[in-house]
């Protein structure tokens, strides 16, 4: 398939739909409405039904409805929205339902701003509601990868039967960049899913479910879904960008704030700097081990992120004082230059 120049929020819908995805409910906020508005157009031509609820908290709910009937189904949304949707987001995780949710982040706290930002980490991968739940996270930093990491997810979702949260930002989502869809899969290609409520007429009835009055049942429940995200640690992606060799300066960053690193790298290499950069594409789980082994062969660490340092904590956490670990952020819309992080990086290596 030839490639097309495509905007971010754009490309998501139509990957949703060579995956199979015939199903989005919604509601629009800014700066993700061009996935809304391209769903709402694009699913009538291939049979799919687009419903932009009357609020975040129904939509969430209706995900619930049409994954427990065993169709994939997506949302997407920003920041506040997506805060509005948490509750139903535990509701799904308890109920072991494959959902995808995209998370084009804005600016907060609050109702904040439309520009880009980076503020939702804590709120993607700790667990945004309420209960001991946790989502996948895929953090692309390209058009290309945003849509091939949204396909993966609705592969990933039905795996594990746990919701998946793709999330970028304002640039991933409003850039143009040529993006190819190197597989399509239609819904009747798709594996059965034996514990959907399809109807029981001629089997036992199955029923979806997250409540669990009894103590014993709910522990075990919960227990039974720790073990699940343990098992999902064999889907860690990161990339390793120019670190074939010792660095004196490692930078660590994901999503867009990754490409603005490796502009400024090559700027620094050319000047005879040795950096490097870490970036981690799933956010939950984290490429631990590896960010470990790539911290081993640099002098210092350099995070960098659109907040006030949220992945930062997870980062201190990996490096463990082994090496000295600074950081640098801007927040409330305000993006980095590359001649921001050079900067950054100047002052560790001079220091």
């Amino acid at each position: 398939m030839a490639k097309k120049l495509m905007k971010g929020c754009e490309a998501i819908g139509e990957a949703a739909i060579h995956a199979g995805c015939r199903l989005f409910f919604g509601y629009p906020i800014t700066p993700q409405n061009e996935i809304p508005e391209y769903m709402s157009a694009r699913l009538p031509q291939v049979g799919g039904v687009f419903l932009q609820a009357e609020s975040e908290v129904a939509a969430s709910n209706m995900l619930y409805g049409a994954a427990g009937a065993g169709c994939r189904v997506f949302t997407s949304s920003s920041s506040p929205g997506i805060s509005l949707m948490a509750e139903a987001i535990s509701y799904i995780a308890g109920a072991e339902l494959p959902v995808v949710i995209v998370n084009i982040m804005r600016g907060g706290p609050g109702l904040g701003g439309i520009l880009p930002s980076q503020s939702d980490y804590f709120q993607a991968t700790k667990g945004g509601g309420h209960g001991d739940y946790r989502v996948l996270v895929l953090a692309p930093s390209t058009v290309q990868e945003a849509a091939d990491l949204t396909q993966d997810a609705f592969d990933l979702a039905d795996h594990y039967r746990n919701p998946v949260m793709v999330v970028g930002d304002g640039l991933i989502g409003q850039m143009m960049e040529p993006v190819e869809f190197k597989r399509s899969i239609s819904p009747e290609e798709l594996p059965a899913k034996p514990w959907a409520t399809t109807g029981c007429s001629d089997r036992k009835p199955n029923i979806i479910n997250s409540l669990f009055l009894n103590p014993e049942e709910l522990e075990a429940h919960n227990w039974h879904l720790h073990r699940k995200y343990q098992d999902m640690a064999r889907e860690i992606r990161w990339e390793s960008w120019k670190l074939e060799e010792p660095v004196d300066v490692l930078i660590v960053a994901y999503g867009t704030v990754a490409r603005i690193c490796k502009t400024a790298i090559d700027t620094l290499r050319a000047r005879g700097v040795k950096v490097g950069l870490f970036r981690p594409i799933s956010l939950f789980p984290y490429p631990s081990e590896q960010l470990s082994q790539a911290v081993e062969k640099a002098g210092k660490v350099l995070v960098t992120e659109l907040s006030t340092g949220q992945m930062l904590e997870d980062v201190q956490a990996i490096v463990a004082g082994r090496k000295p670990v600074s950081f640098y952020g801007r927040v409330g819309g305000m993006v980095m230059s590359p001649e921001e992080i050079e900067r950054e990086v100047d002052k560790l290596v001079a220091s």
